[in-house]
């Protein structure tokens, strides 16, 4: 017969081996993130417009007026500040803009939302939000969706760029 020791180390490795493998089984995929990034790509006159954002969902909250609160800037999604790309020069409402990456941040409010497209893209939500790199600001009307969305999308579309949300969608014209 082997040595008692020998035994005792061999079963400690095997009771090892079998508690990390069945800790290794029991990791299942990572749950779906509460607001998942999706990207919105689209032509805009020719310009093409990719908008980036982080899809937060209705989960039968108020969203406009409460969880958005009016006259506040917002983020426009979640988690970080959702950004739009131009790949050339713009006219947003009318207004010029350059081509580049803009972060995109609303203050809405009942009747007229302030569409904001700033300088520093690269930020986390509006904590860090300086009206002085706002690279333009334009005024935009929304109006009652067609149909509820319960996740925040984006879909660039005649007449530009239109955010929709719970009841509610907020078309930017781009040209």
């Amino acid at each position: 017969m082997k040595n008692p020791v020998s035994l005792l180390r061999l079963f400690l490795v095997l009771l090892m081996a079998a508690f990390y493998a069945g800790t290794a089984q029991a990791q299942d995929a990572p749950a779906a993130k509460p607001s998942p990034a999706a990207t919105a790509t689209g032509k805009a006159g020719k310009a093409t417009v990719t908008v980036k954002y982080s899809s937060p969902a209705v989960k039968g909250r108020t969203i406009w007026g409460g969880l958005v609160p009016y006259g506040q800037v917002w983020r426009a999604g979640a988690n970080e500040a959702t950004t739009v790309t131009f790949d050339q020069p713009v006219t947003v409402e009318g207004k010029a803009l350059p081509a580049g990456t803009y972060a995109f941040f609303v203050i809405p409010t009942e009747k007229q939302w302030t569409v904001i497209f700033n300088k520093t893209a690269n930020q986390w939500g509006a904590f860090k939000y300086d009206e002085k790199q706002d690279a333009l600001r334009v005024m935009a009307t929304p109006r009652k969706a067609a149909s509820m969305s319960e996740r925040l999308t984006y879909a660039v579309e005649s007449p530009g760029l239109v955010l929709r949300w719970e009841n509610l969608e907020l078309p930017v014209s781009i040209k």
